[in-house]
């Protein structure tokens, strides 16, 4: 990804401020904590959140072949579900080819469409700093910021917006299939403006992230020290780095298409429409937006991110790119962008939400810009081809659109 030293460092600090957050203000609410031995106090607390994201983080960053991060990943999962009474194991377990996993994660707050797995909330200090750790070995050290900084966001609605929305900070955690065996199993994590569906198989070595929901809001927030925080600003800087690299004629030709978005928990046609084309871009150009797609297509390892980069390049040629909105990236003008790349092997949907669904906060962007809502899917195989998409209610995000949110001014 194309962002700063500087940058990767806020976020990282974001990162381990968040993680101490989560661990400290849990309400741990139902869980067995005689079954962990996890301590509450304030210094246990963050010791624990110090060394886990320390030990993860160098996993995460070192991991360079797909093997390596579905072995550190099994091991971290196993770890975590250690911590977990019988109960808990049994609600955050389910059968790899569960359809529910094609219907419980969306761009809505939990209050609208219930996850699947155990929140977060409802977690002792310990196993939220398992769970934690979980993803940690699963991404880049750069994904992993970019979905911290997410959290960050909502934690940051919640404390400093109009919002009435009572879930916003809920993140919920579920295993389909079993992460101990040899057999291929899925991650799956996210709340509001979060959908992680990644999918291990060590028997094939592969990973993929087919489908994935990352959206942001606000565009830009300070943390609890005083850091800024901006969760997208590789997106953007990787979407405008290929706009700025086309000519005015490829430029007329790329905004005079069709932008779409093909929602979370909706089937999809994956209809590509009109617009400019991989096969009109020069080799730049085109390595150029693979930079772009990357941020959701390559949230692992680079051996895994290597390959998926490559089997979309090979269908470069017939992928449509459309885009609306901004021509420069100034997030004190205008009301952001929105953008569809849709081929064989390829789709994703960023596009900028006109309205902050109640989130308001004086001074800062949250809408247009500061309200994002895009989708990564894989139309030959998402969730590694293991079970049929199931289209769920009231799921939404389409273009123009208060992001499929029921008309309350409460949401965000």
């Amino acid at each position: 990804m194309s962002a700063t030293t500087m940058k990767k460092r806020t976020l990282q600090a974001a990162a381990s401020l968040l993680i101490s957050g989560l661990l400290l203000t849990g309400c741990a609410a139902g869980a067995d904590s005689s079954a962990t031995g996890a301590s509450s106090s304030s210094t246990s607390v963050s010791e624990t959140s110090s060394s886990s994201s320390s030990e993860a983080s160098t996993d995460s960053s070192t991991a360079s072949s797909t093997s390596e991060t579905i072995s550190s990943t099994s091991e971290a999962a196993e770890a975590f579900l250690a911590t977990l009474s019988a109960e808990q194991r049994e609600a955050v377990l389910y059968d790899y080819e569960d359809e529910t996993k094609t219907t419980s994660w969306t761009n809505f707050p939990v209050t609208f469409v219930e996850r699947a797995g155990l929140n977060l909330n409802d977690l002792t200090d310990e196993q939220r700093a398992a769970a934690m750790e979980v993803l940690e070995a699963l991404m880049s050290e750069e994904s992993y910021d970019t979905i911290t900084g997410i959290m960050g966001g909502d934690e940051y609605l919640l404390e400093n917006s109009s919002s009435t929305e009572t879930s916003l900070g809920q993140y919920y955690i579920a295993f389909f299939g079993d992460p101990t065996a040899e057999s291929a199993y899925e991650v799956q994590f996210g709340g509001h403006h979060l959908g992680v569906n990644a999918t291990l198989d060590p028997s094939e070595e592969a990973i993929t992230f087919a489908p994935t929901h990352l959206g942001v809001q606000p565009a830009v927030y300070t943390d609890s020290e005083g850091n800024e925080v901006q969760p997208f600003d590789a997106i953007y800087t990787d979407a405008f780095t290929f706009f700025d690299s086309l000519t005015e004629e490829q430029q007329a030709t790329l905004t005079s298409g069709d932008v779409s978005m093909c929602s979370p928990g909706d089937t999809c046609d994956f209809a590509t429409g009109s617009g400019l084309t991989g096969a009109d871009l020069d080799d730049e150009q085109k390595q150029l937006l693979l930079d772009l797609v990357m941020n959701w297509a390559g949230m692992a390892d680079e051996e895994t991110s290597a390959d998926a980069r490559a089997e979309i390049e090979a269908t470069l040629d017939e992928t449509v790119i459309a885009w609306s909105g901004e021509t420069s990236y100034d997030m004190s003008t205008g009301d952001g962008i929105s953008f569809s790349i849709s081929g064989p092997n390829v789709y994703v949907a960023s596009q900028a939400q006109q309205n902050s669904a109640g989130a308001d906060v004086e001074g800062v962007s949250t809408s247009g810009w500061g309200h994002v809502h895009s989708i990564y899917r894989d139309p030959t195989n998402d969730y590694a081809g293991s079970v049929t998409q199931q289209e769920a209610s009231g799921m939404s995000g389409g273009p123009g659109s208060d992001g499929g949110m029921p008309s309350s001014d409460s949401d965000s």
